[in-house]
């Protein structure tokens, strides 16, 4: 069937995360404690420079490097980019800098956020401080932020003085927080696919040069580079091209372990598309097993595929596709 003119295109809020968590050295665990008790920390290189934040690896001759030395709690601007409005879990809530500062008895410049009223108040070459956050807990934002600071080093602070790197109740591990938040469109061609599945069809798109059909349909052929606009309805049932065991637990996923995740080759397509098998003991799942969607009341998409009954589809049938 030839595509009709496209809906309305889809957009959606999309939240991309992996949290993990993270062991430290003896060089990173020194830092980030340090940071707790409003003491910063850096490392000396073979070359006698000193790196905030320290690295555990000297970058010029790639040796362990455990030298700790502690810098002052002020520094000096060496670039800043103005950032006009925060998002969620920055720094500062209110409009600040982005700076790089190059604190007193450091050669590295270490990237934080400055506390400003107005790009117009920021300047390289400005005098900068530390501002600690009321509650520490030993991570990066234990700086709450930087904030101007007038004149030279205070006489009291230590420039690079040696430091053993003991505290007490060291931190040795952190959770380590990436996430990537934004709206996202699939275009028109995974529109009208994810439309299809609302009415339990699948639906892919078949390049004109090689007629291979792309399922989820792309809107162009990756390898002949022109535009796919002819649909195809595909499956419902395929074959299970390769799979995996999961036996780690996802968070979130309310999915029994040990399950299995499977590349299925739907009736029609060009090639397979990822599904979890369910219905069949995880080690009874196989290469060549014959599966269909099930789907749940009220689902946008099949929550499962399970197996049809029919025999194993010989290897030939699928190697391709594999």
């Amino acid at each position: 069937m030839t595509a009709a003119s496209p809906p309305d295109l889809l957009r959606a809020p999309l939240v991309v995360e992996f949290p993990f968590t993270r062991s430290l050295g003896p060089v990173q665990s020194a830092f980030l404690t340090g940071l707790r008790e409003r003491v910063v920390l850096g490392v000396r290189t073979s070359d006698g420079k000193v790196m905030v934040p320290p690295t555990e690896y000297d970058p010029v001759s790639a040796e362990e490097i455990r030298d700790l030395v502690e810098v002052a709690a002020t520094g000096t601007v060496t670039t800043w980019a103005w950032n006009p409005a925060p998002r969620p879990n920055q720094p500062l809530a209110t409009p600040f800098a982005w700076v790089l500062v190059t604190l007193d008895g450091a050669d590295t410049a270490i990237l934080h956020a400055l506390d400003a009223p107005g790009p117009e108040a920021v300047r390289t070459g400005m005098r900068v401080r530390v501002r600690w956050a009321a509650d520490r807990i030993g991570a990066i934002t234990d700086i709450a932020c930087f904030e101007p600071h007038e004149g030279a080093p205070d006489a009291e602070d230590p420039g690079a003085a040696p430091h053993d790197g003991v505290f007490a109740d060291a931190v040795t591990g952190i959770v380590a927080e990436a996430r990537l938040d934004y709206t996202y469109s699939p275009g028109r061609a995974q529109t009208a696919y994810i439309n299809a599945l609302a009415e339990r069809k699948t639906v892919g798109e078949r390049c004109p040069s090689c007629r291979k059909v792309y399922v989820p349909p792309r809107g162009a052929c990756p390898t002949c580079g022109v535009a796919t606009t002819d649909q195809v309805e595909v499956g419902p049932a395929g074959t299970v091209t390769t799979y995996c065991i999961v036996n780690i637990k996802a968070r979130g996923l309310d999915i029994e372990v040990p399950y299995v995740y499977a590349h299925i080759a739907l009736d029609g397509a060009g090639l397979a598309l990822h599904g979890r098998i369910g219905g069949i003991p995880y080690d009874q799942v196989r290469m060549g097993l014959r599966v269909e969607p099930v789907w749940t009341e009220g689902g946008r998409h099949p929550d499962h595929y399970r197996p049809t009954g029919e025999p194993d589809a010989d290897y030939d049938a699928y190697k391709e596709l594999i």
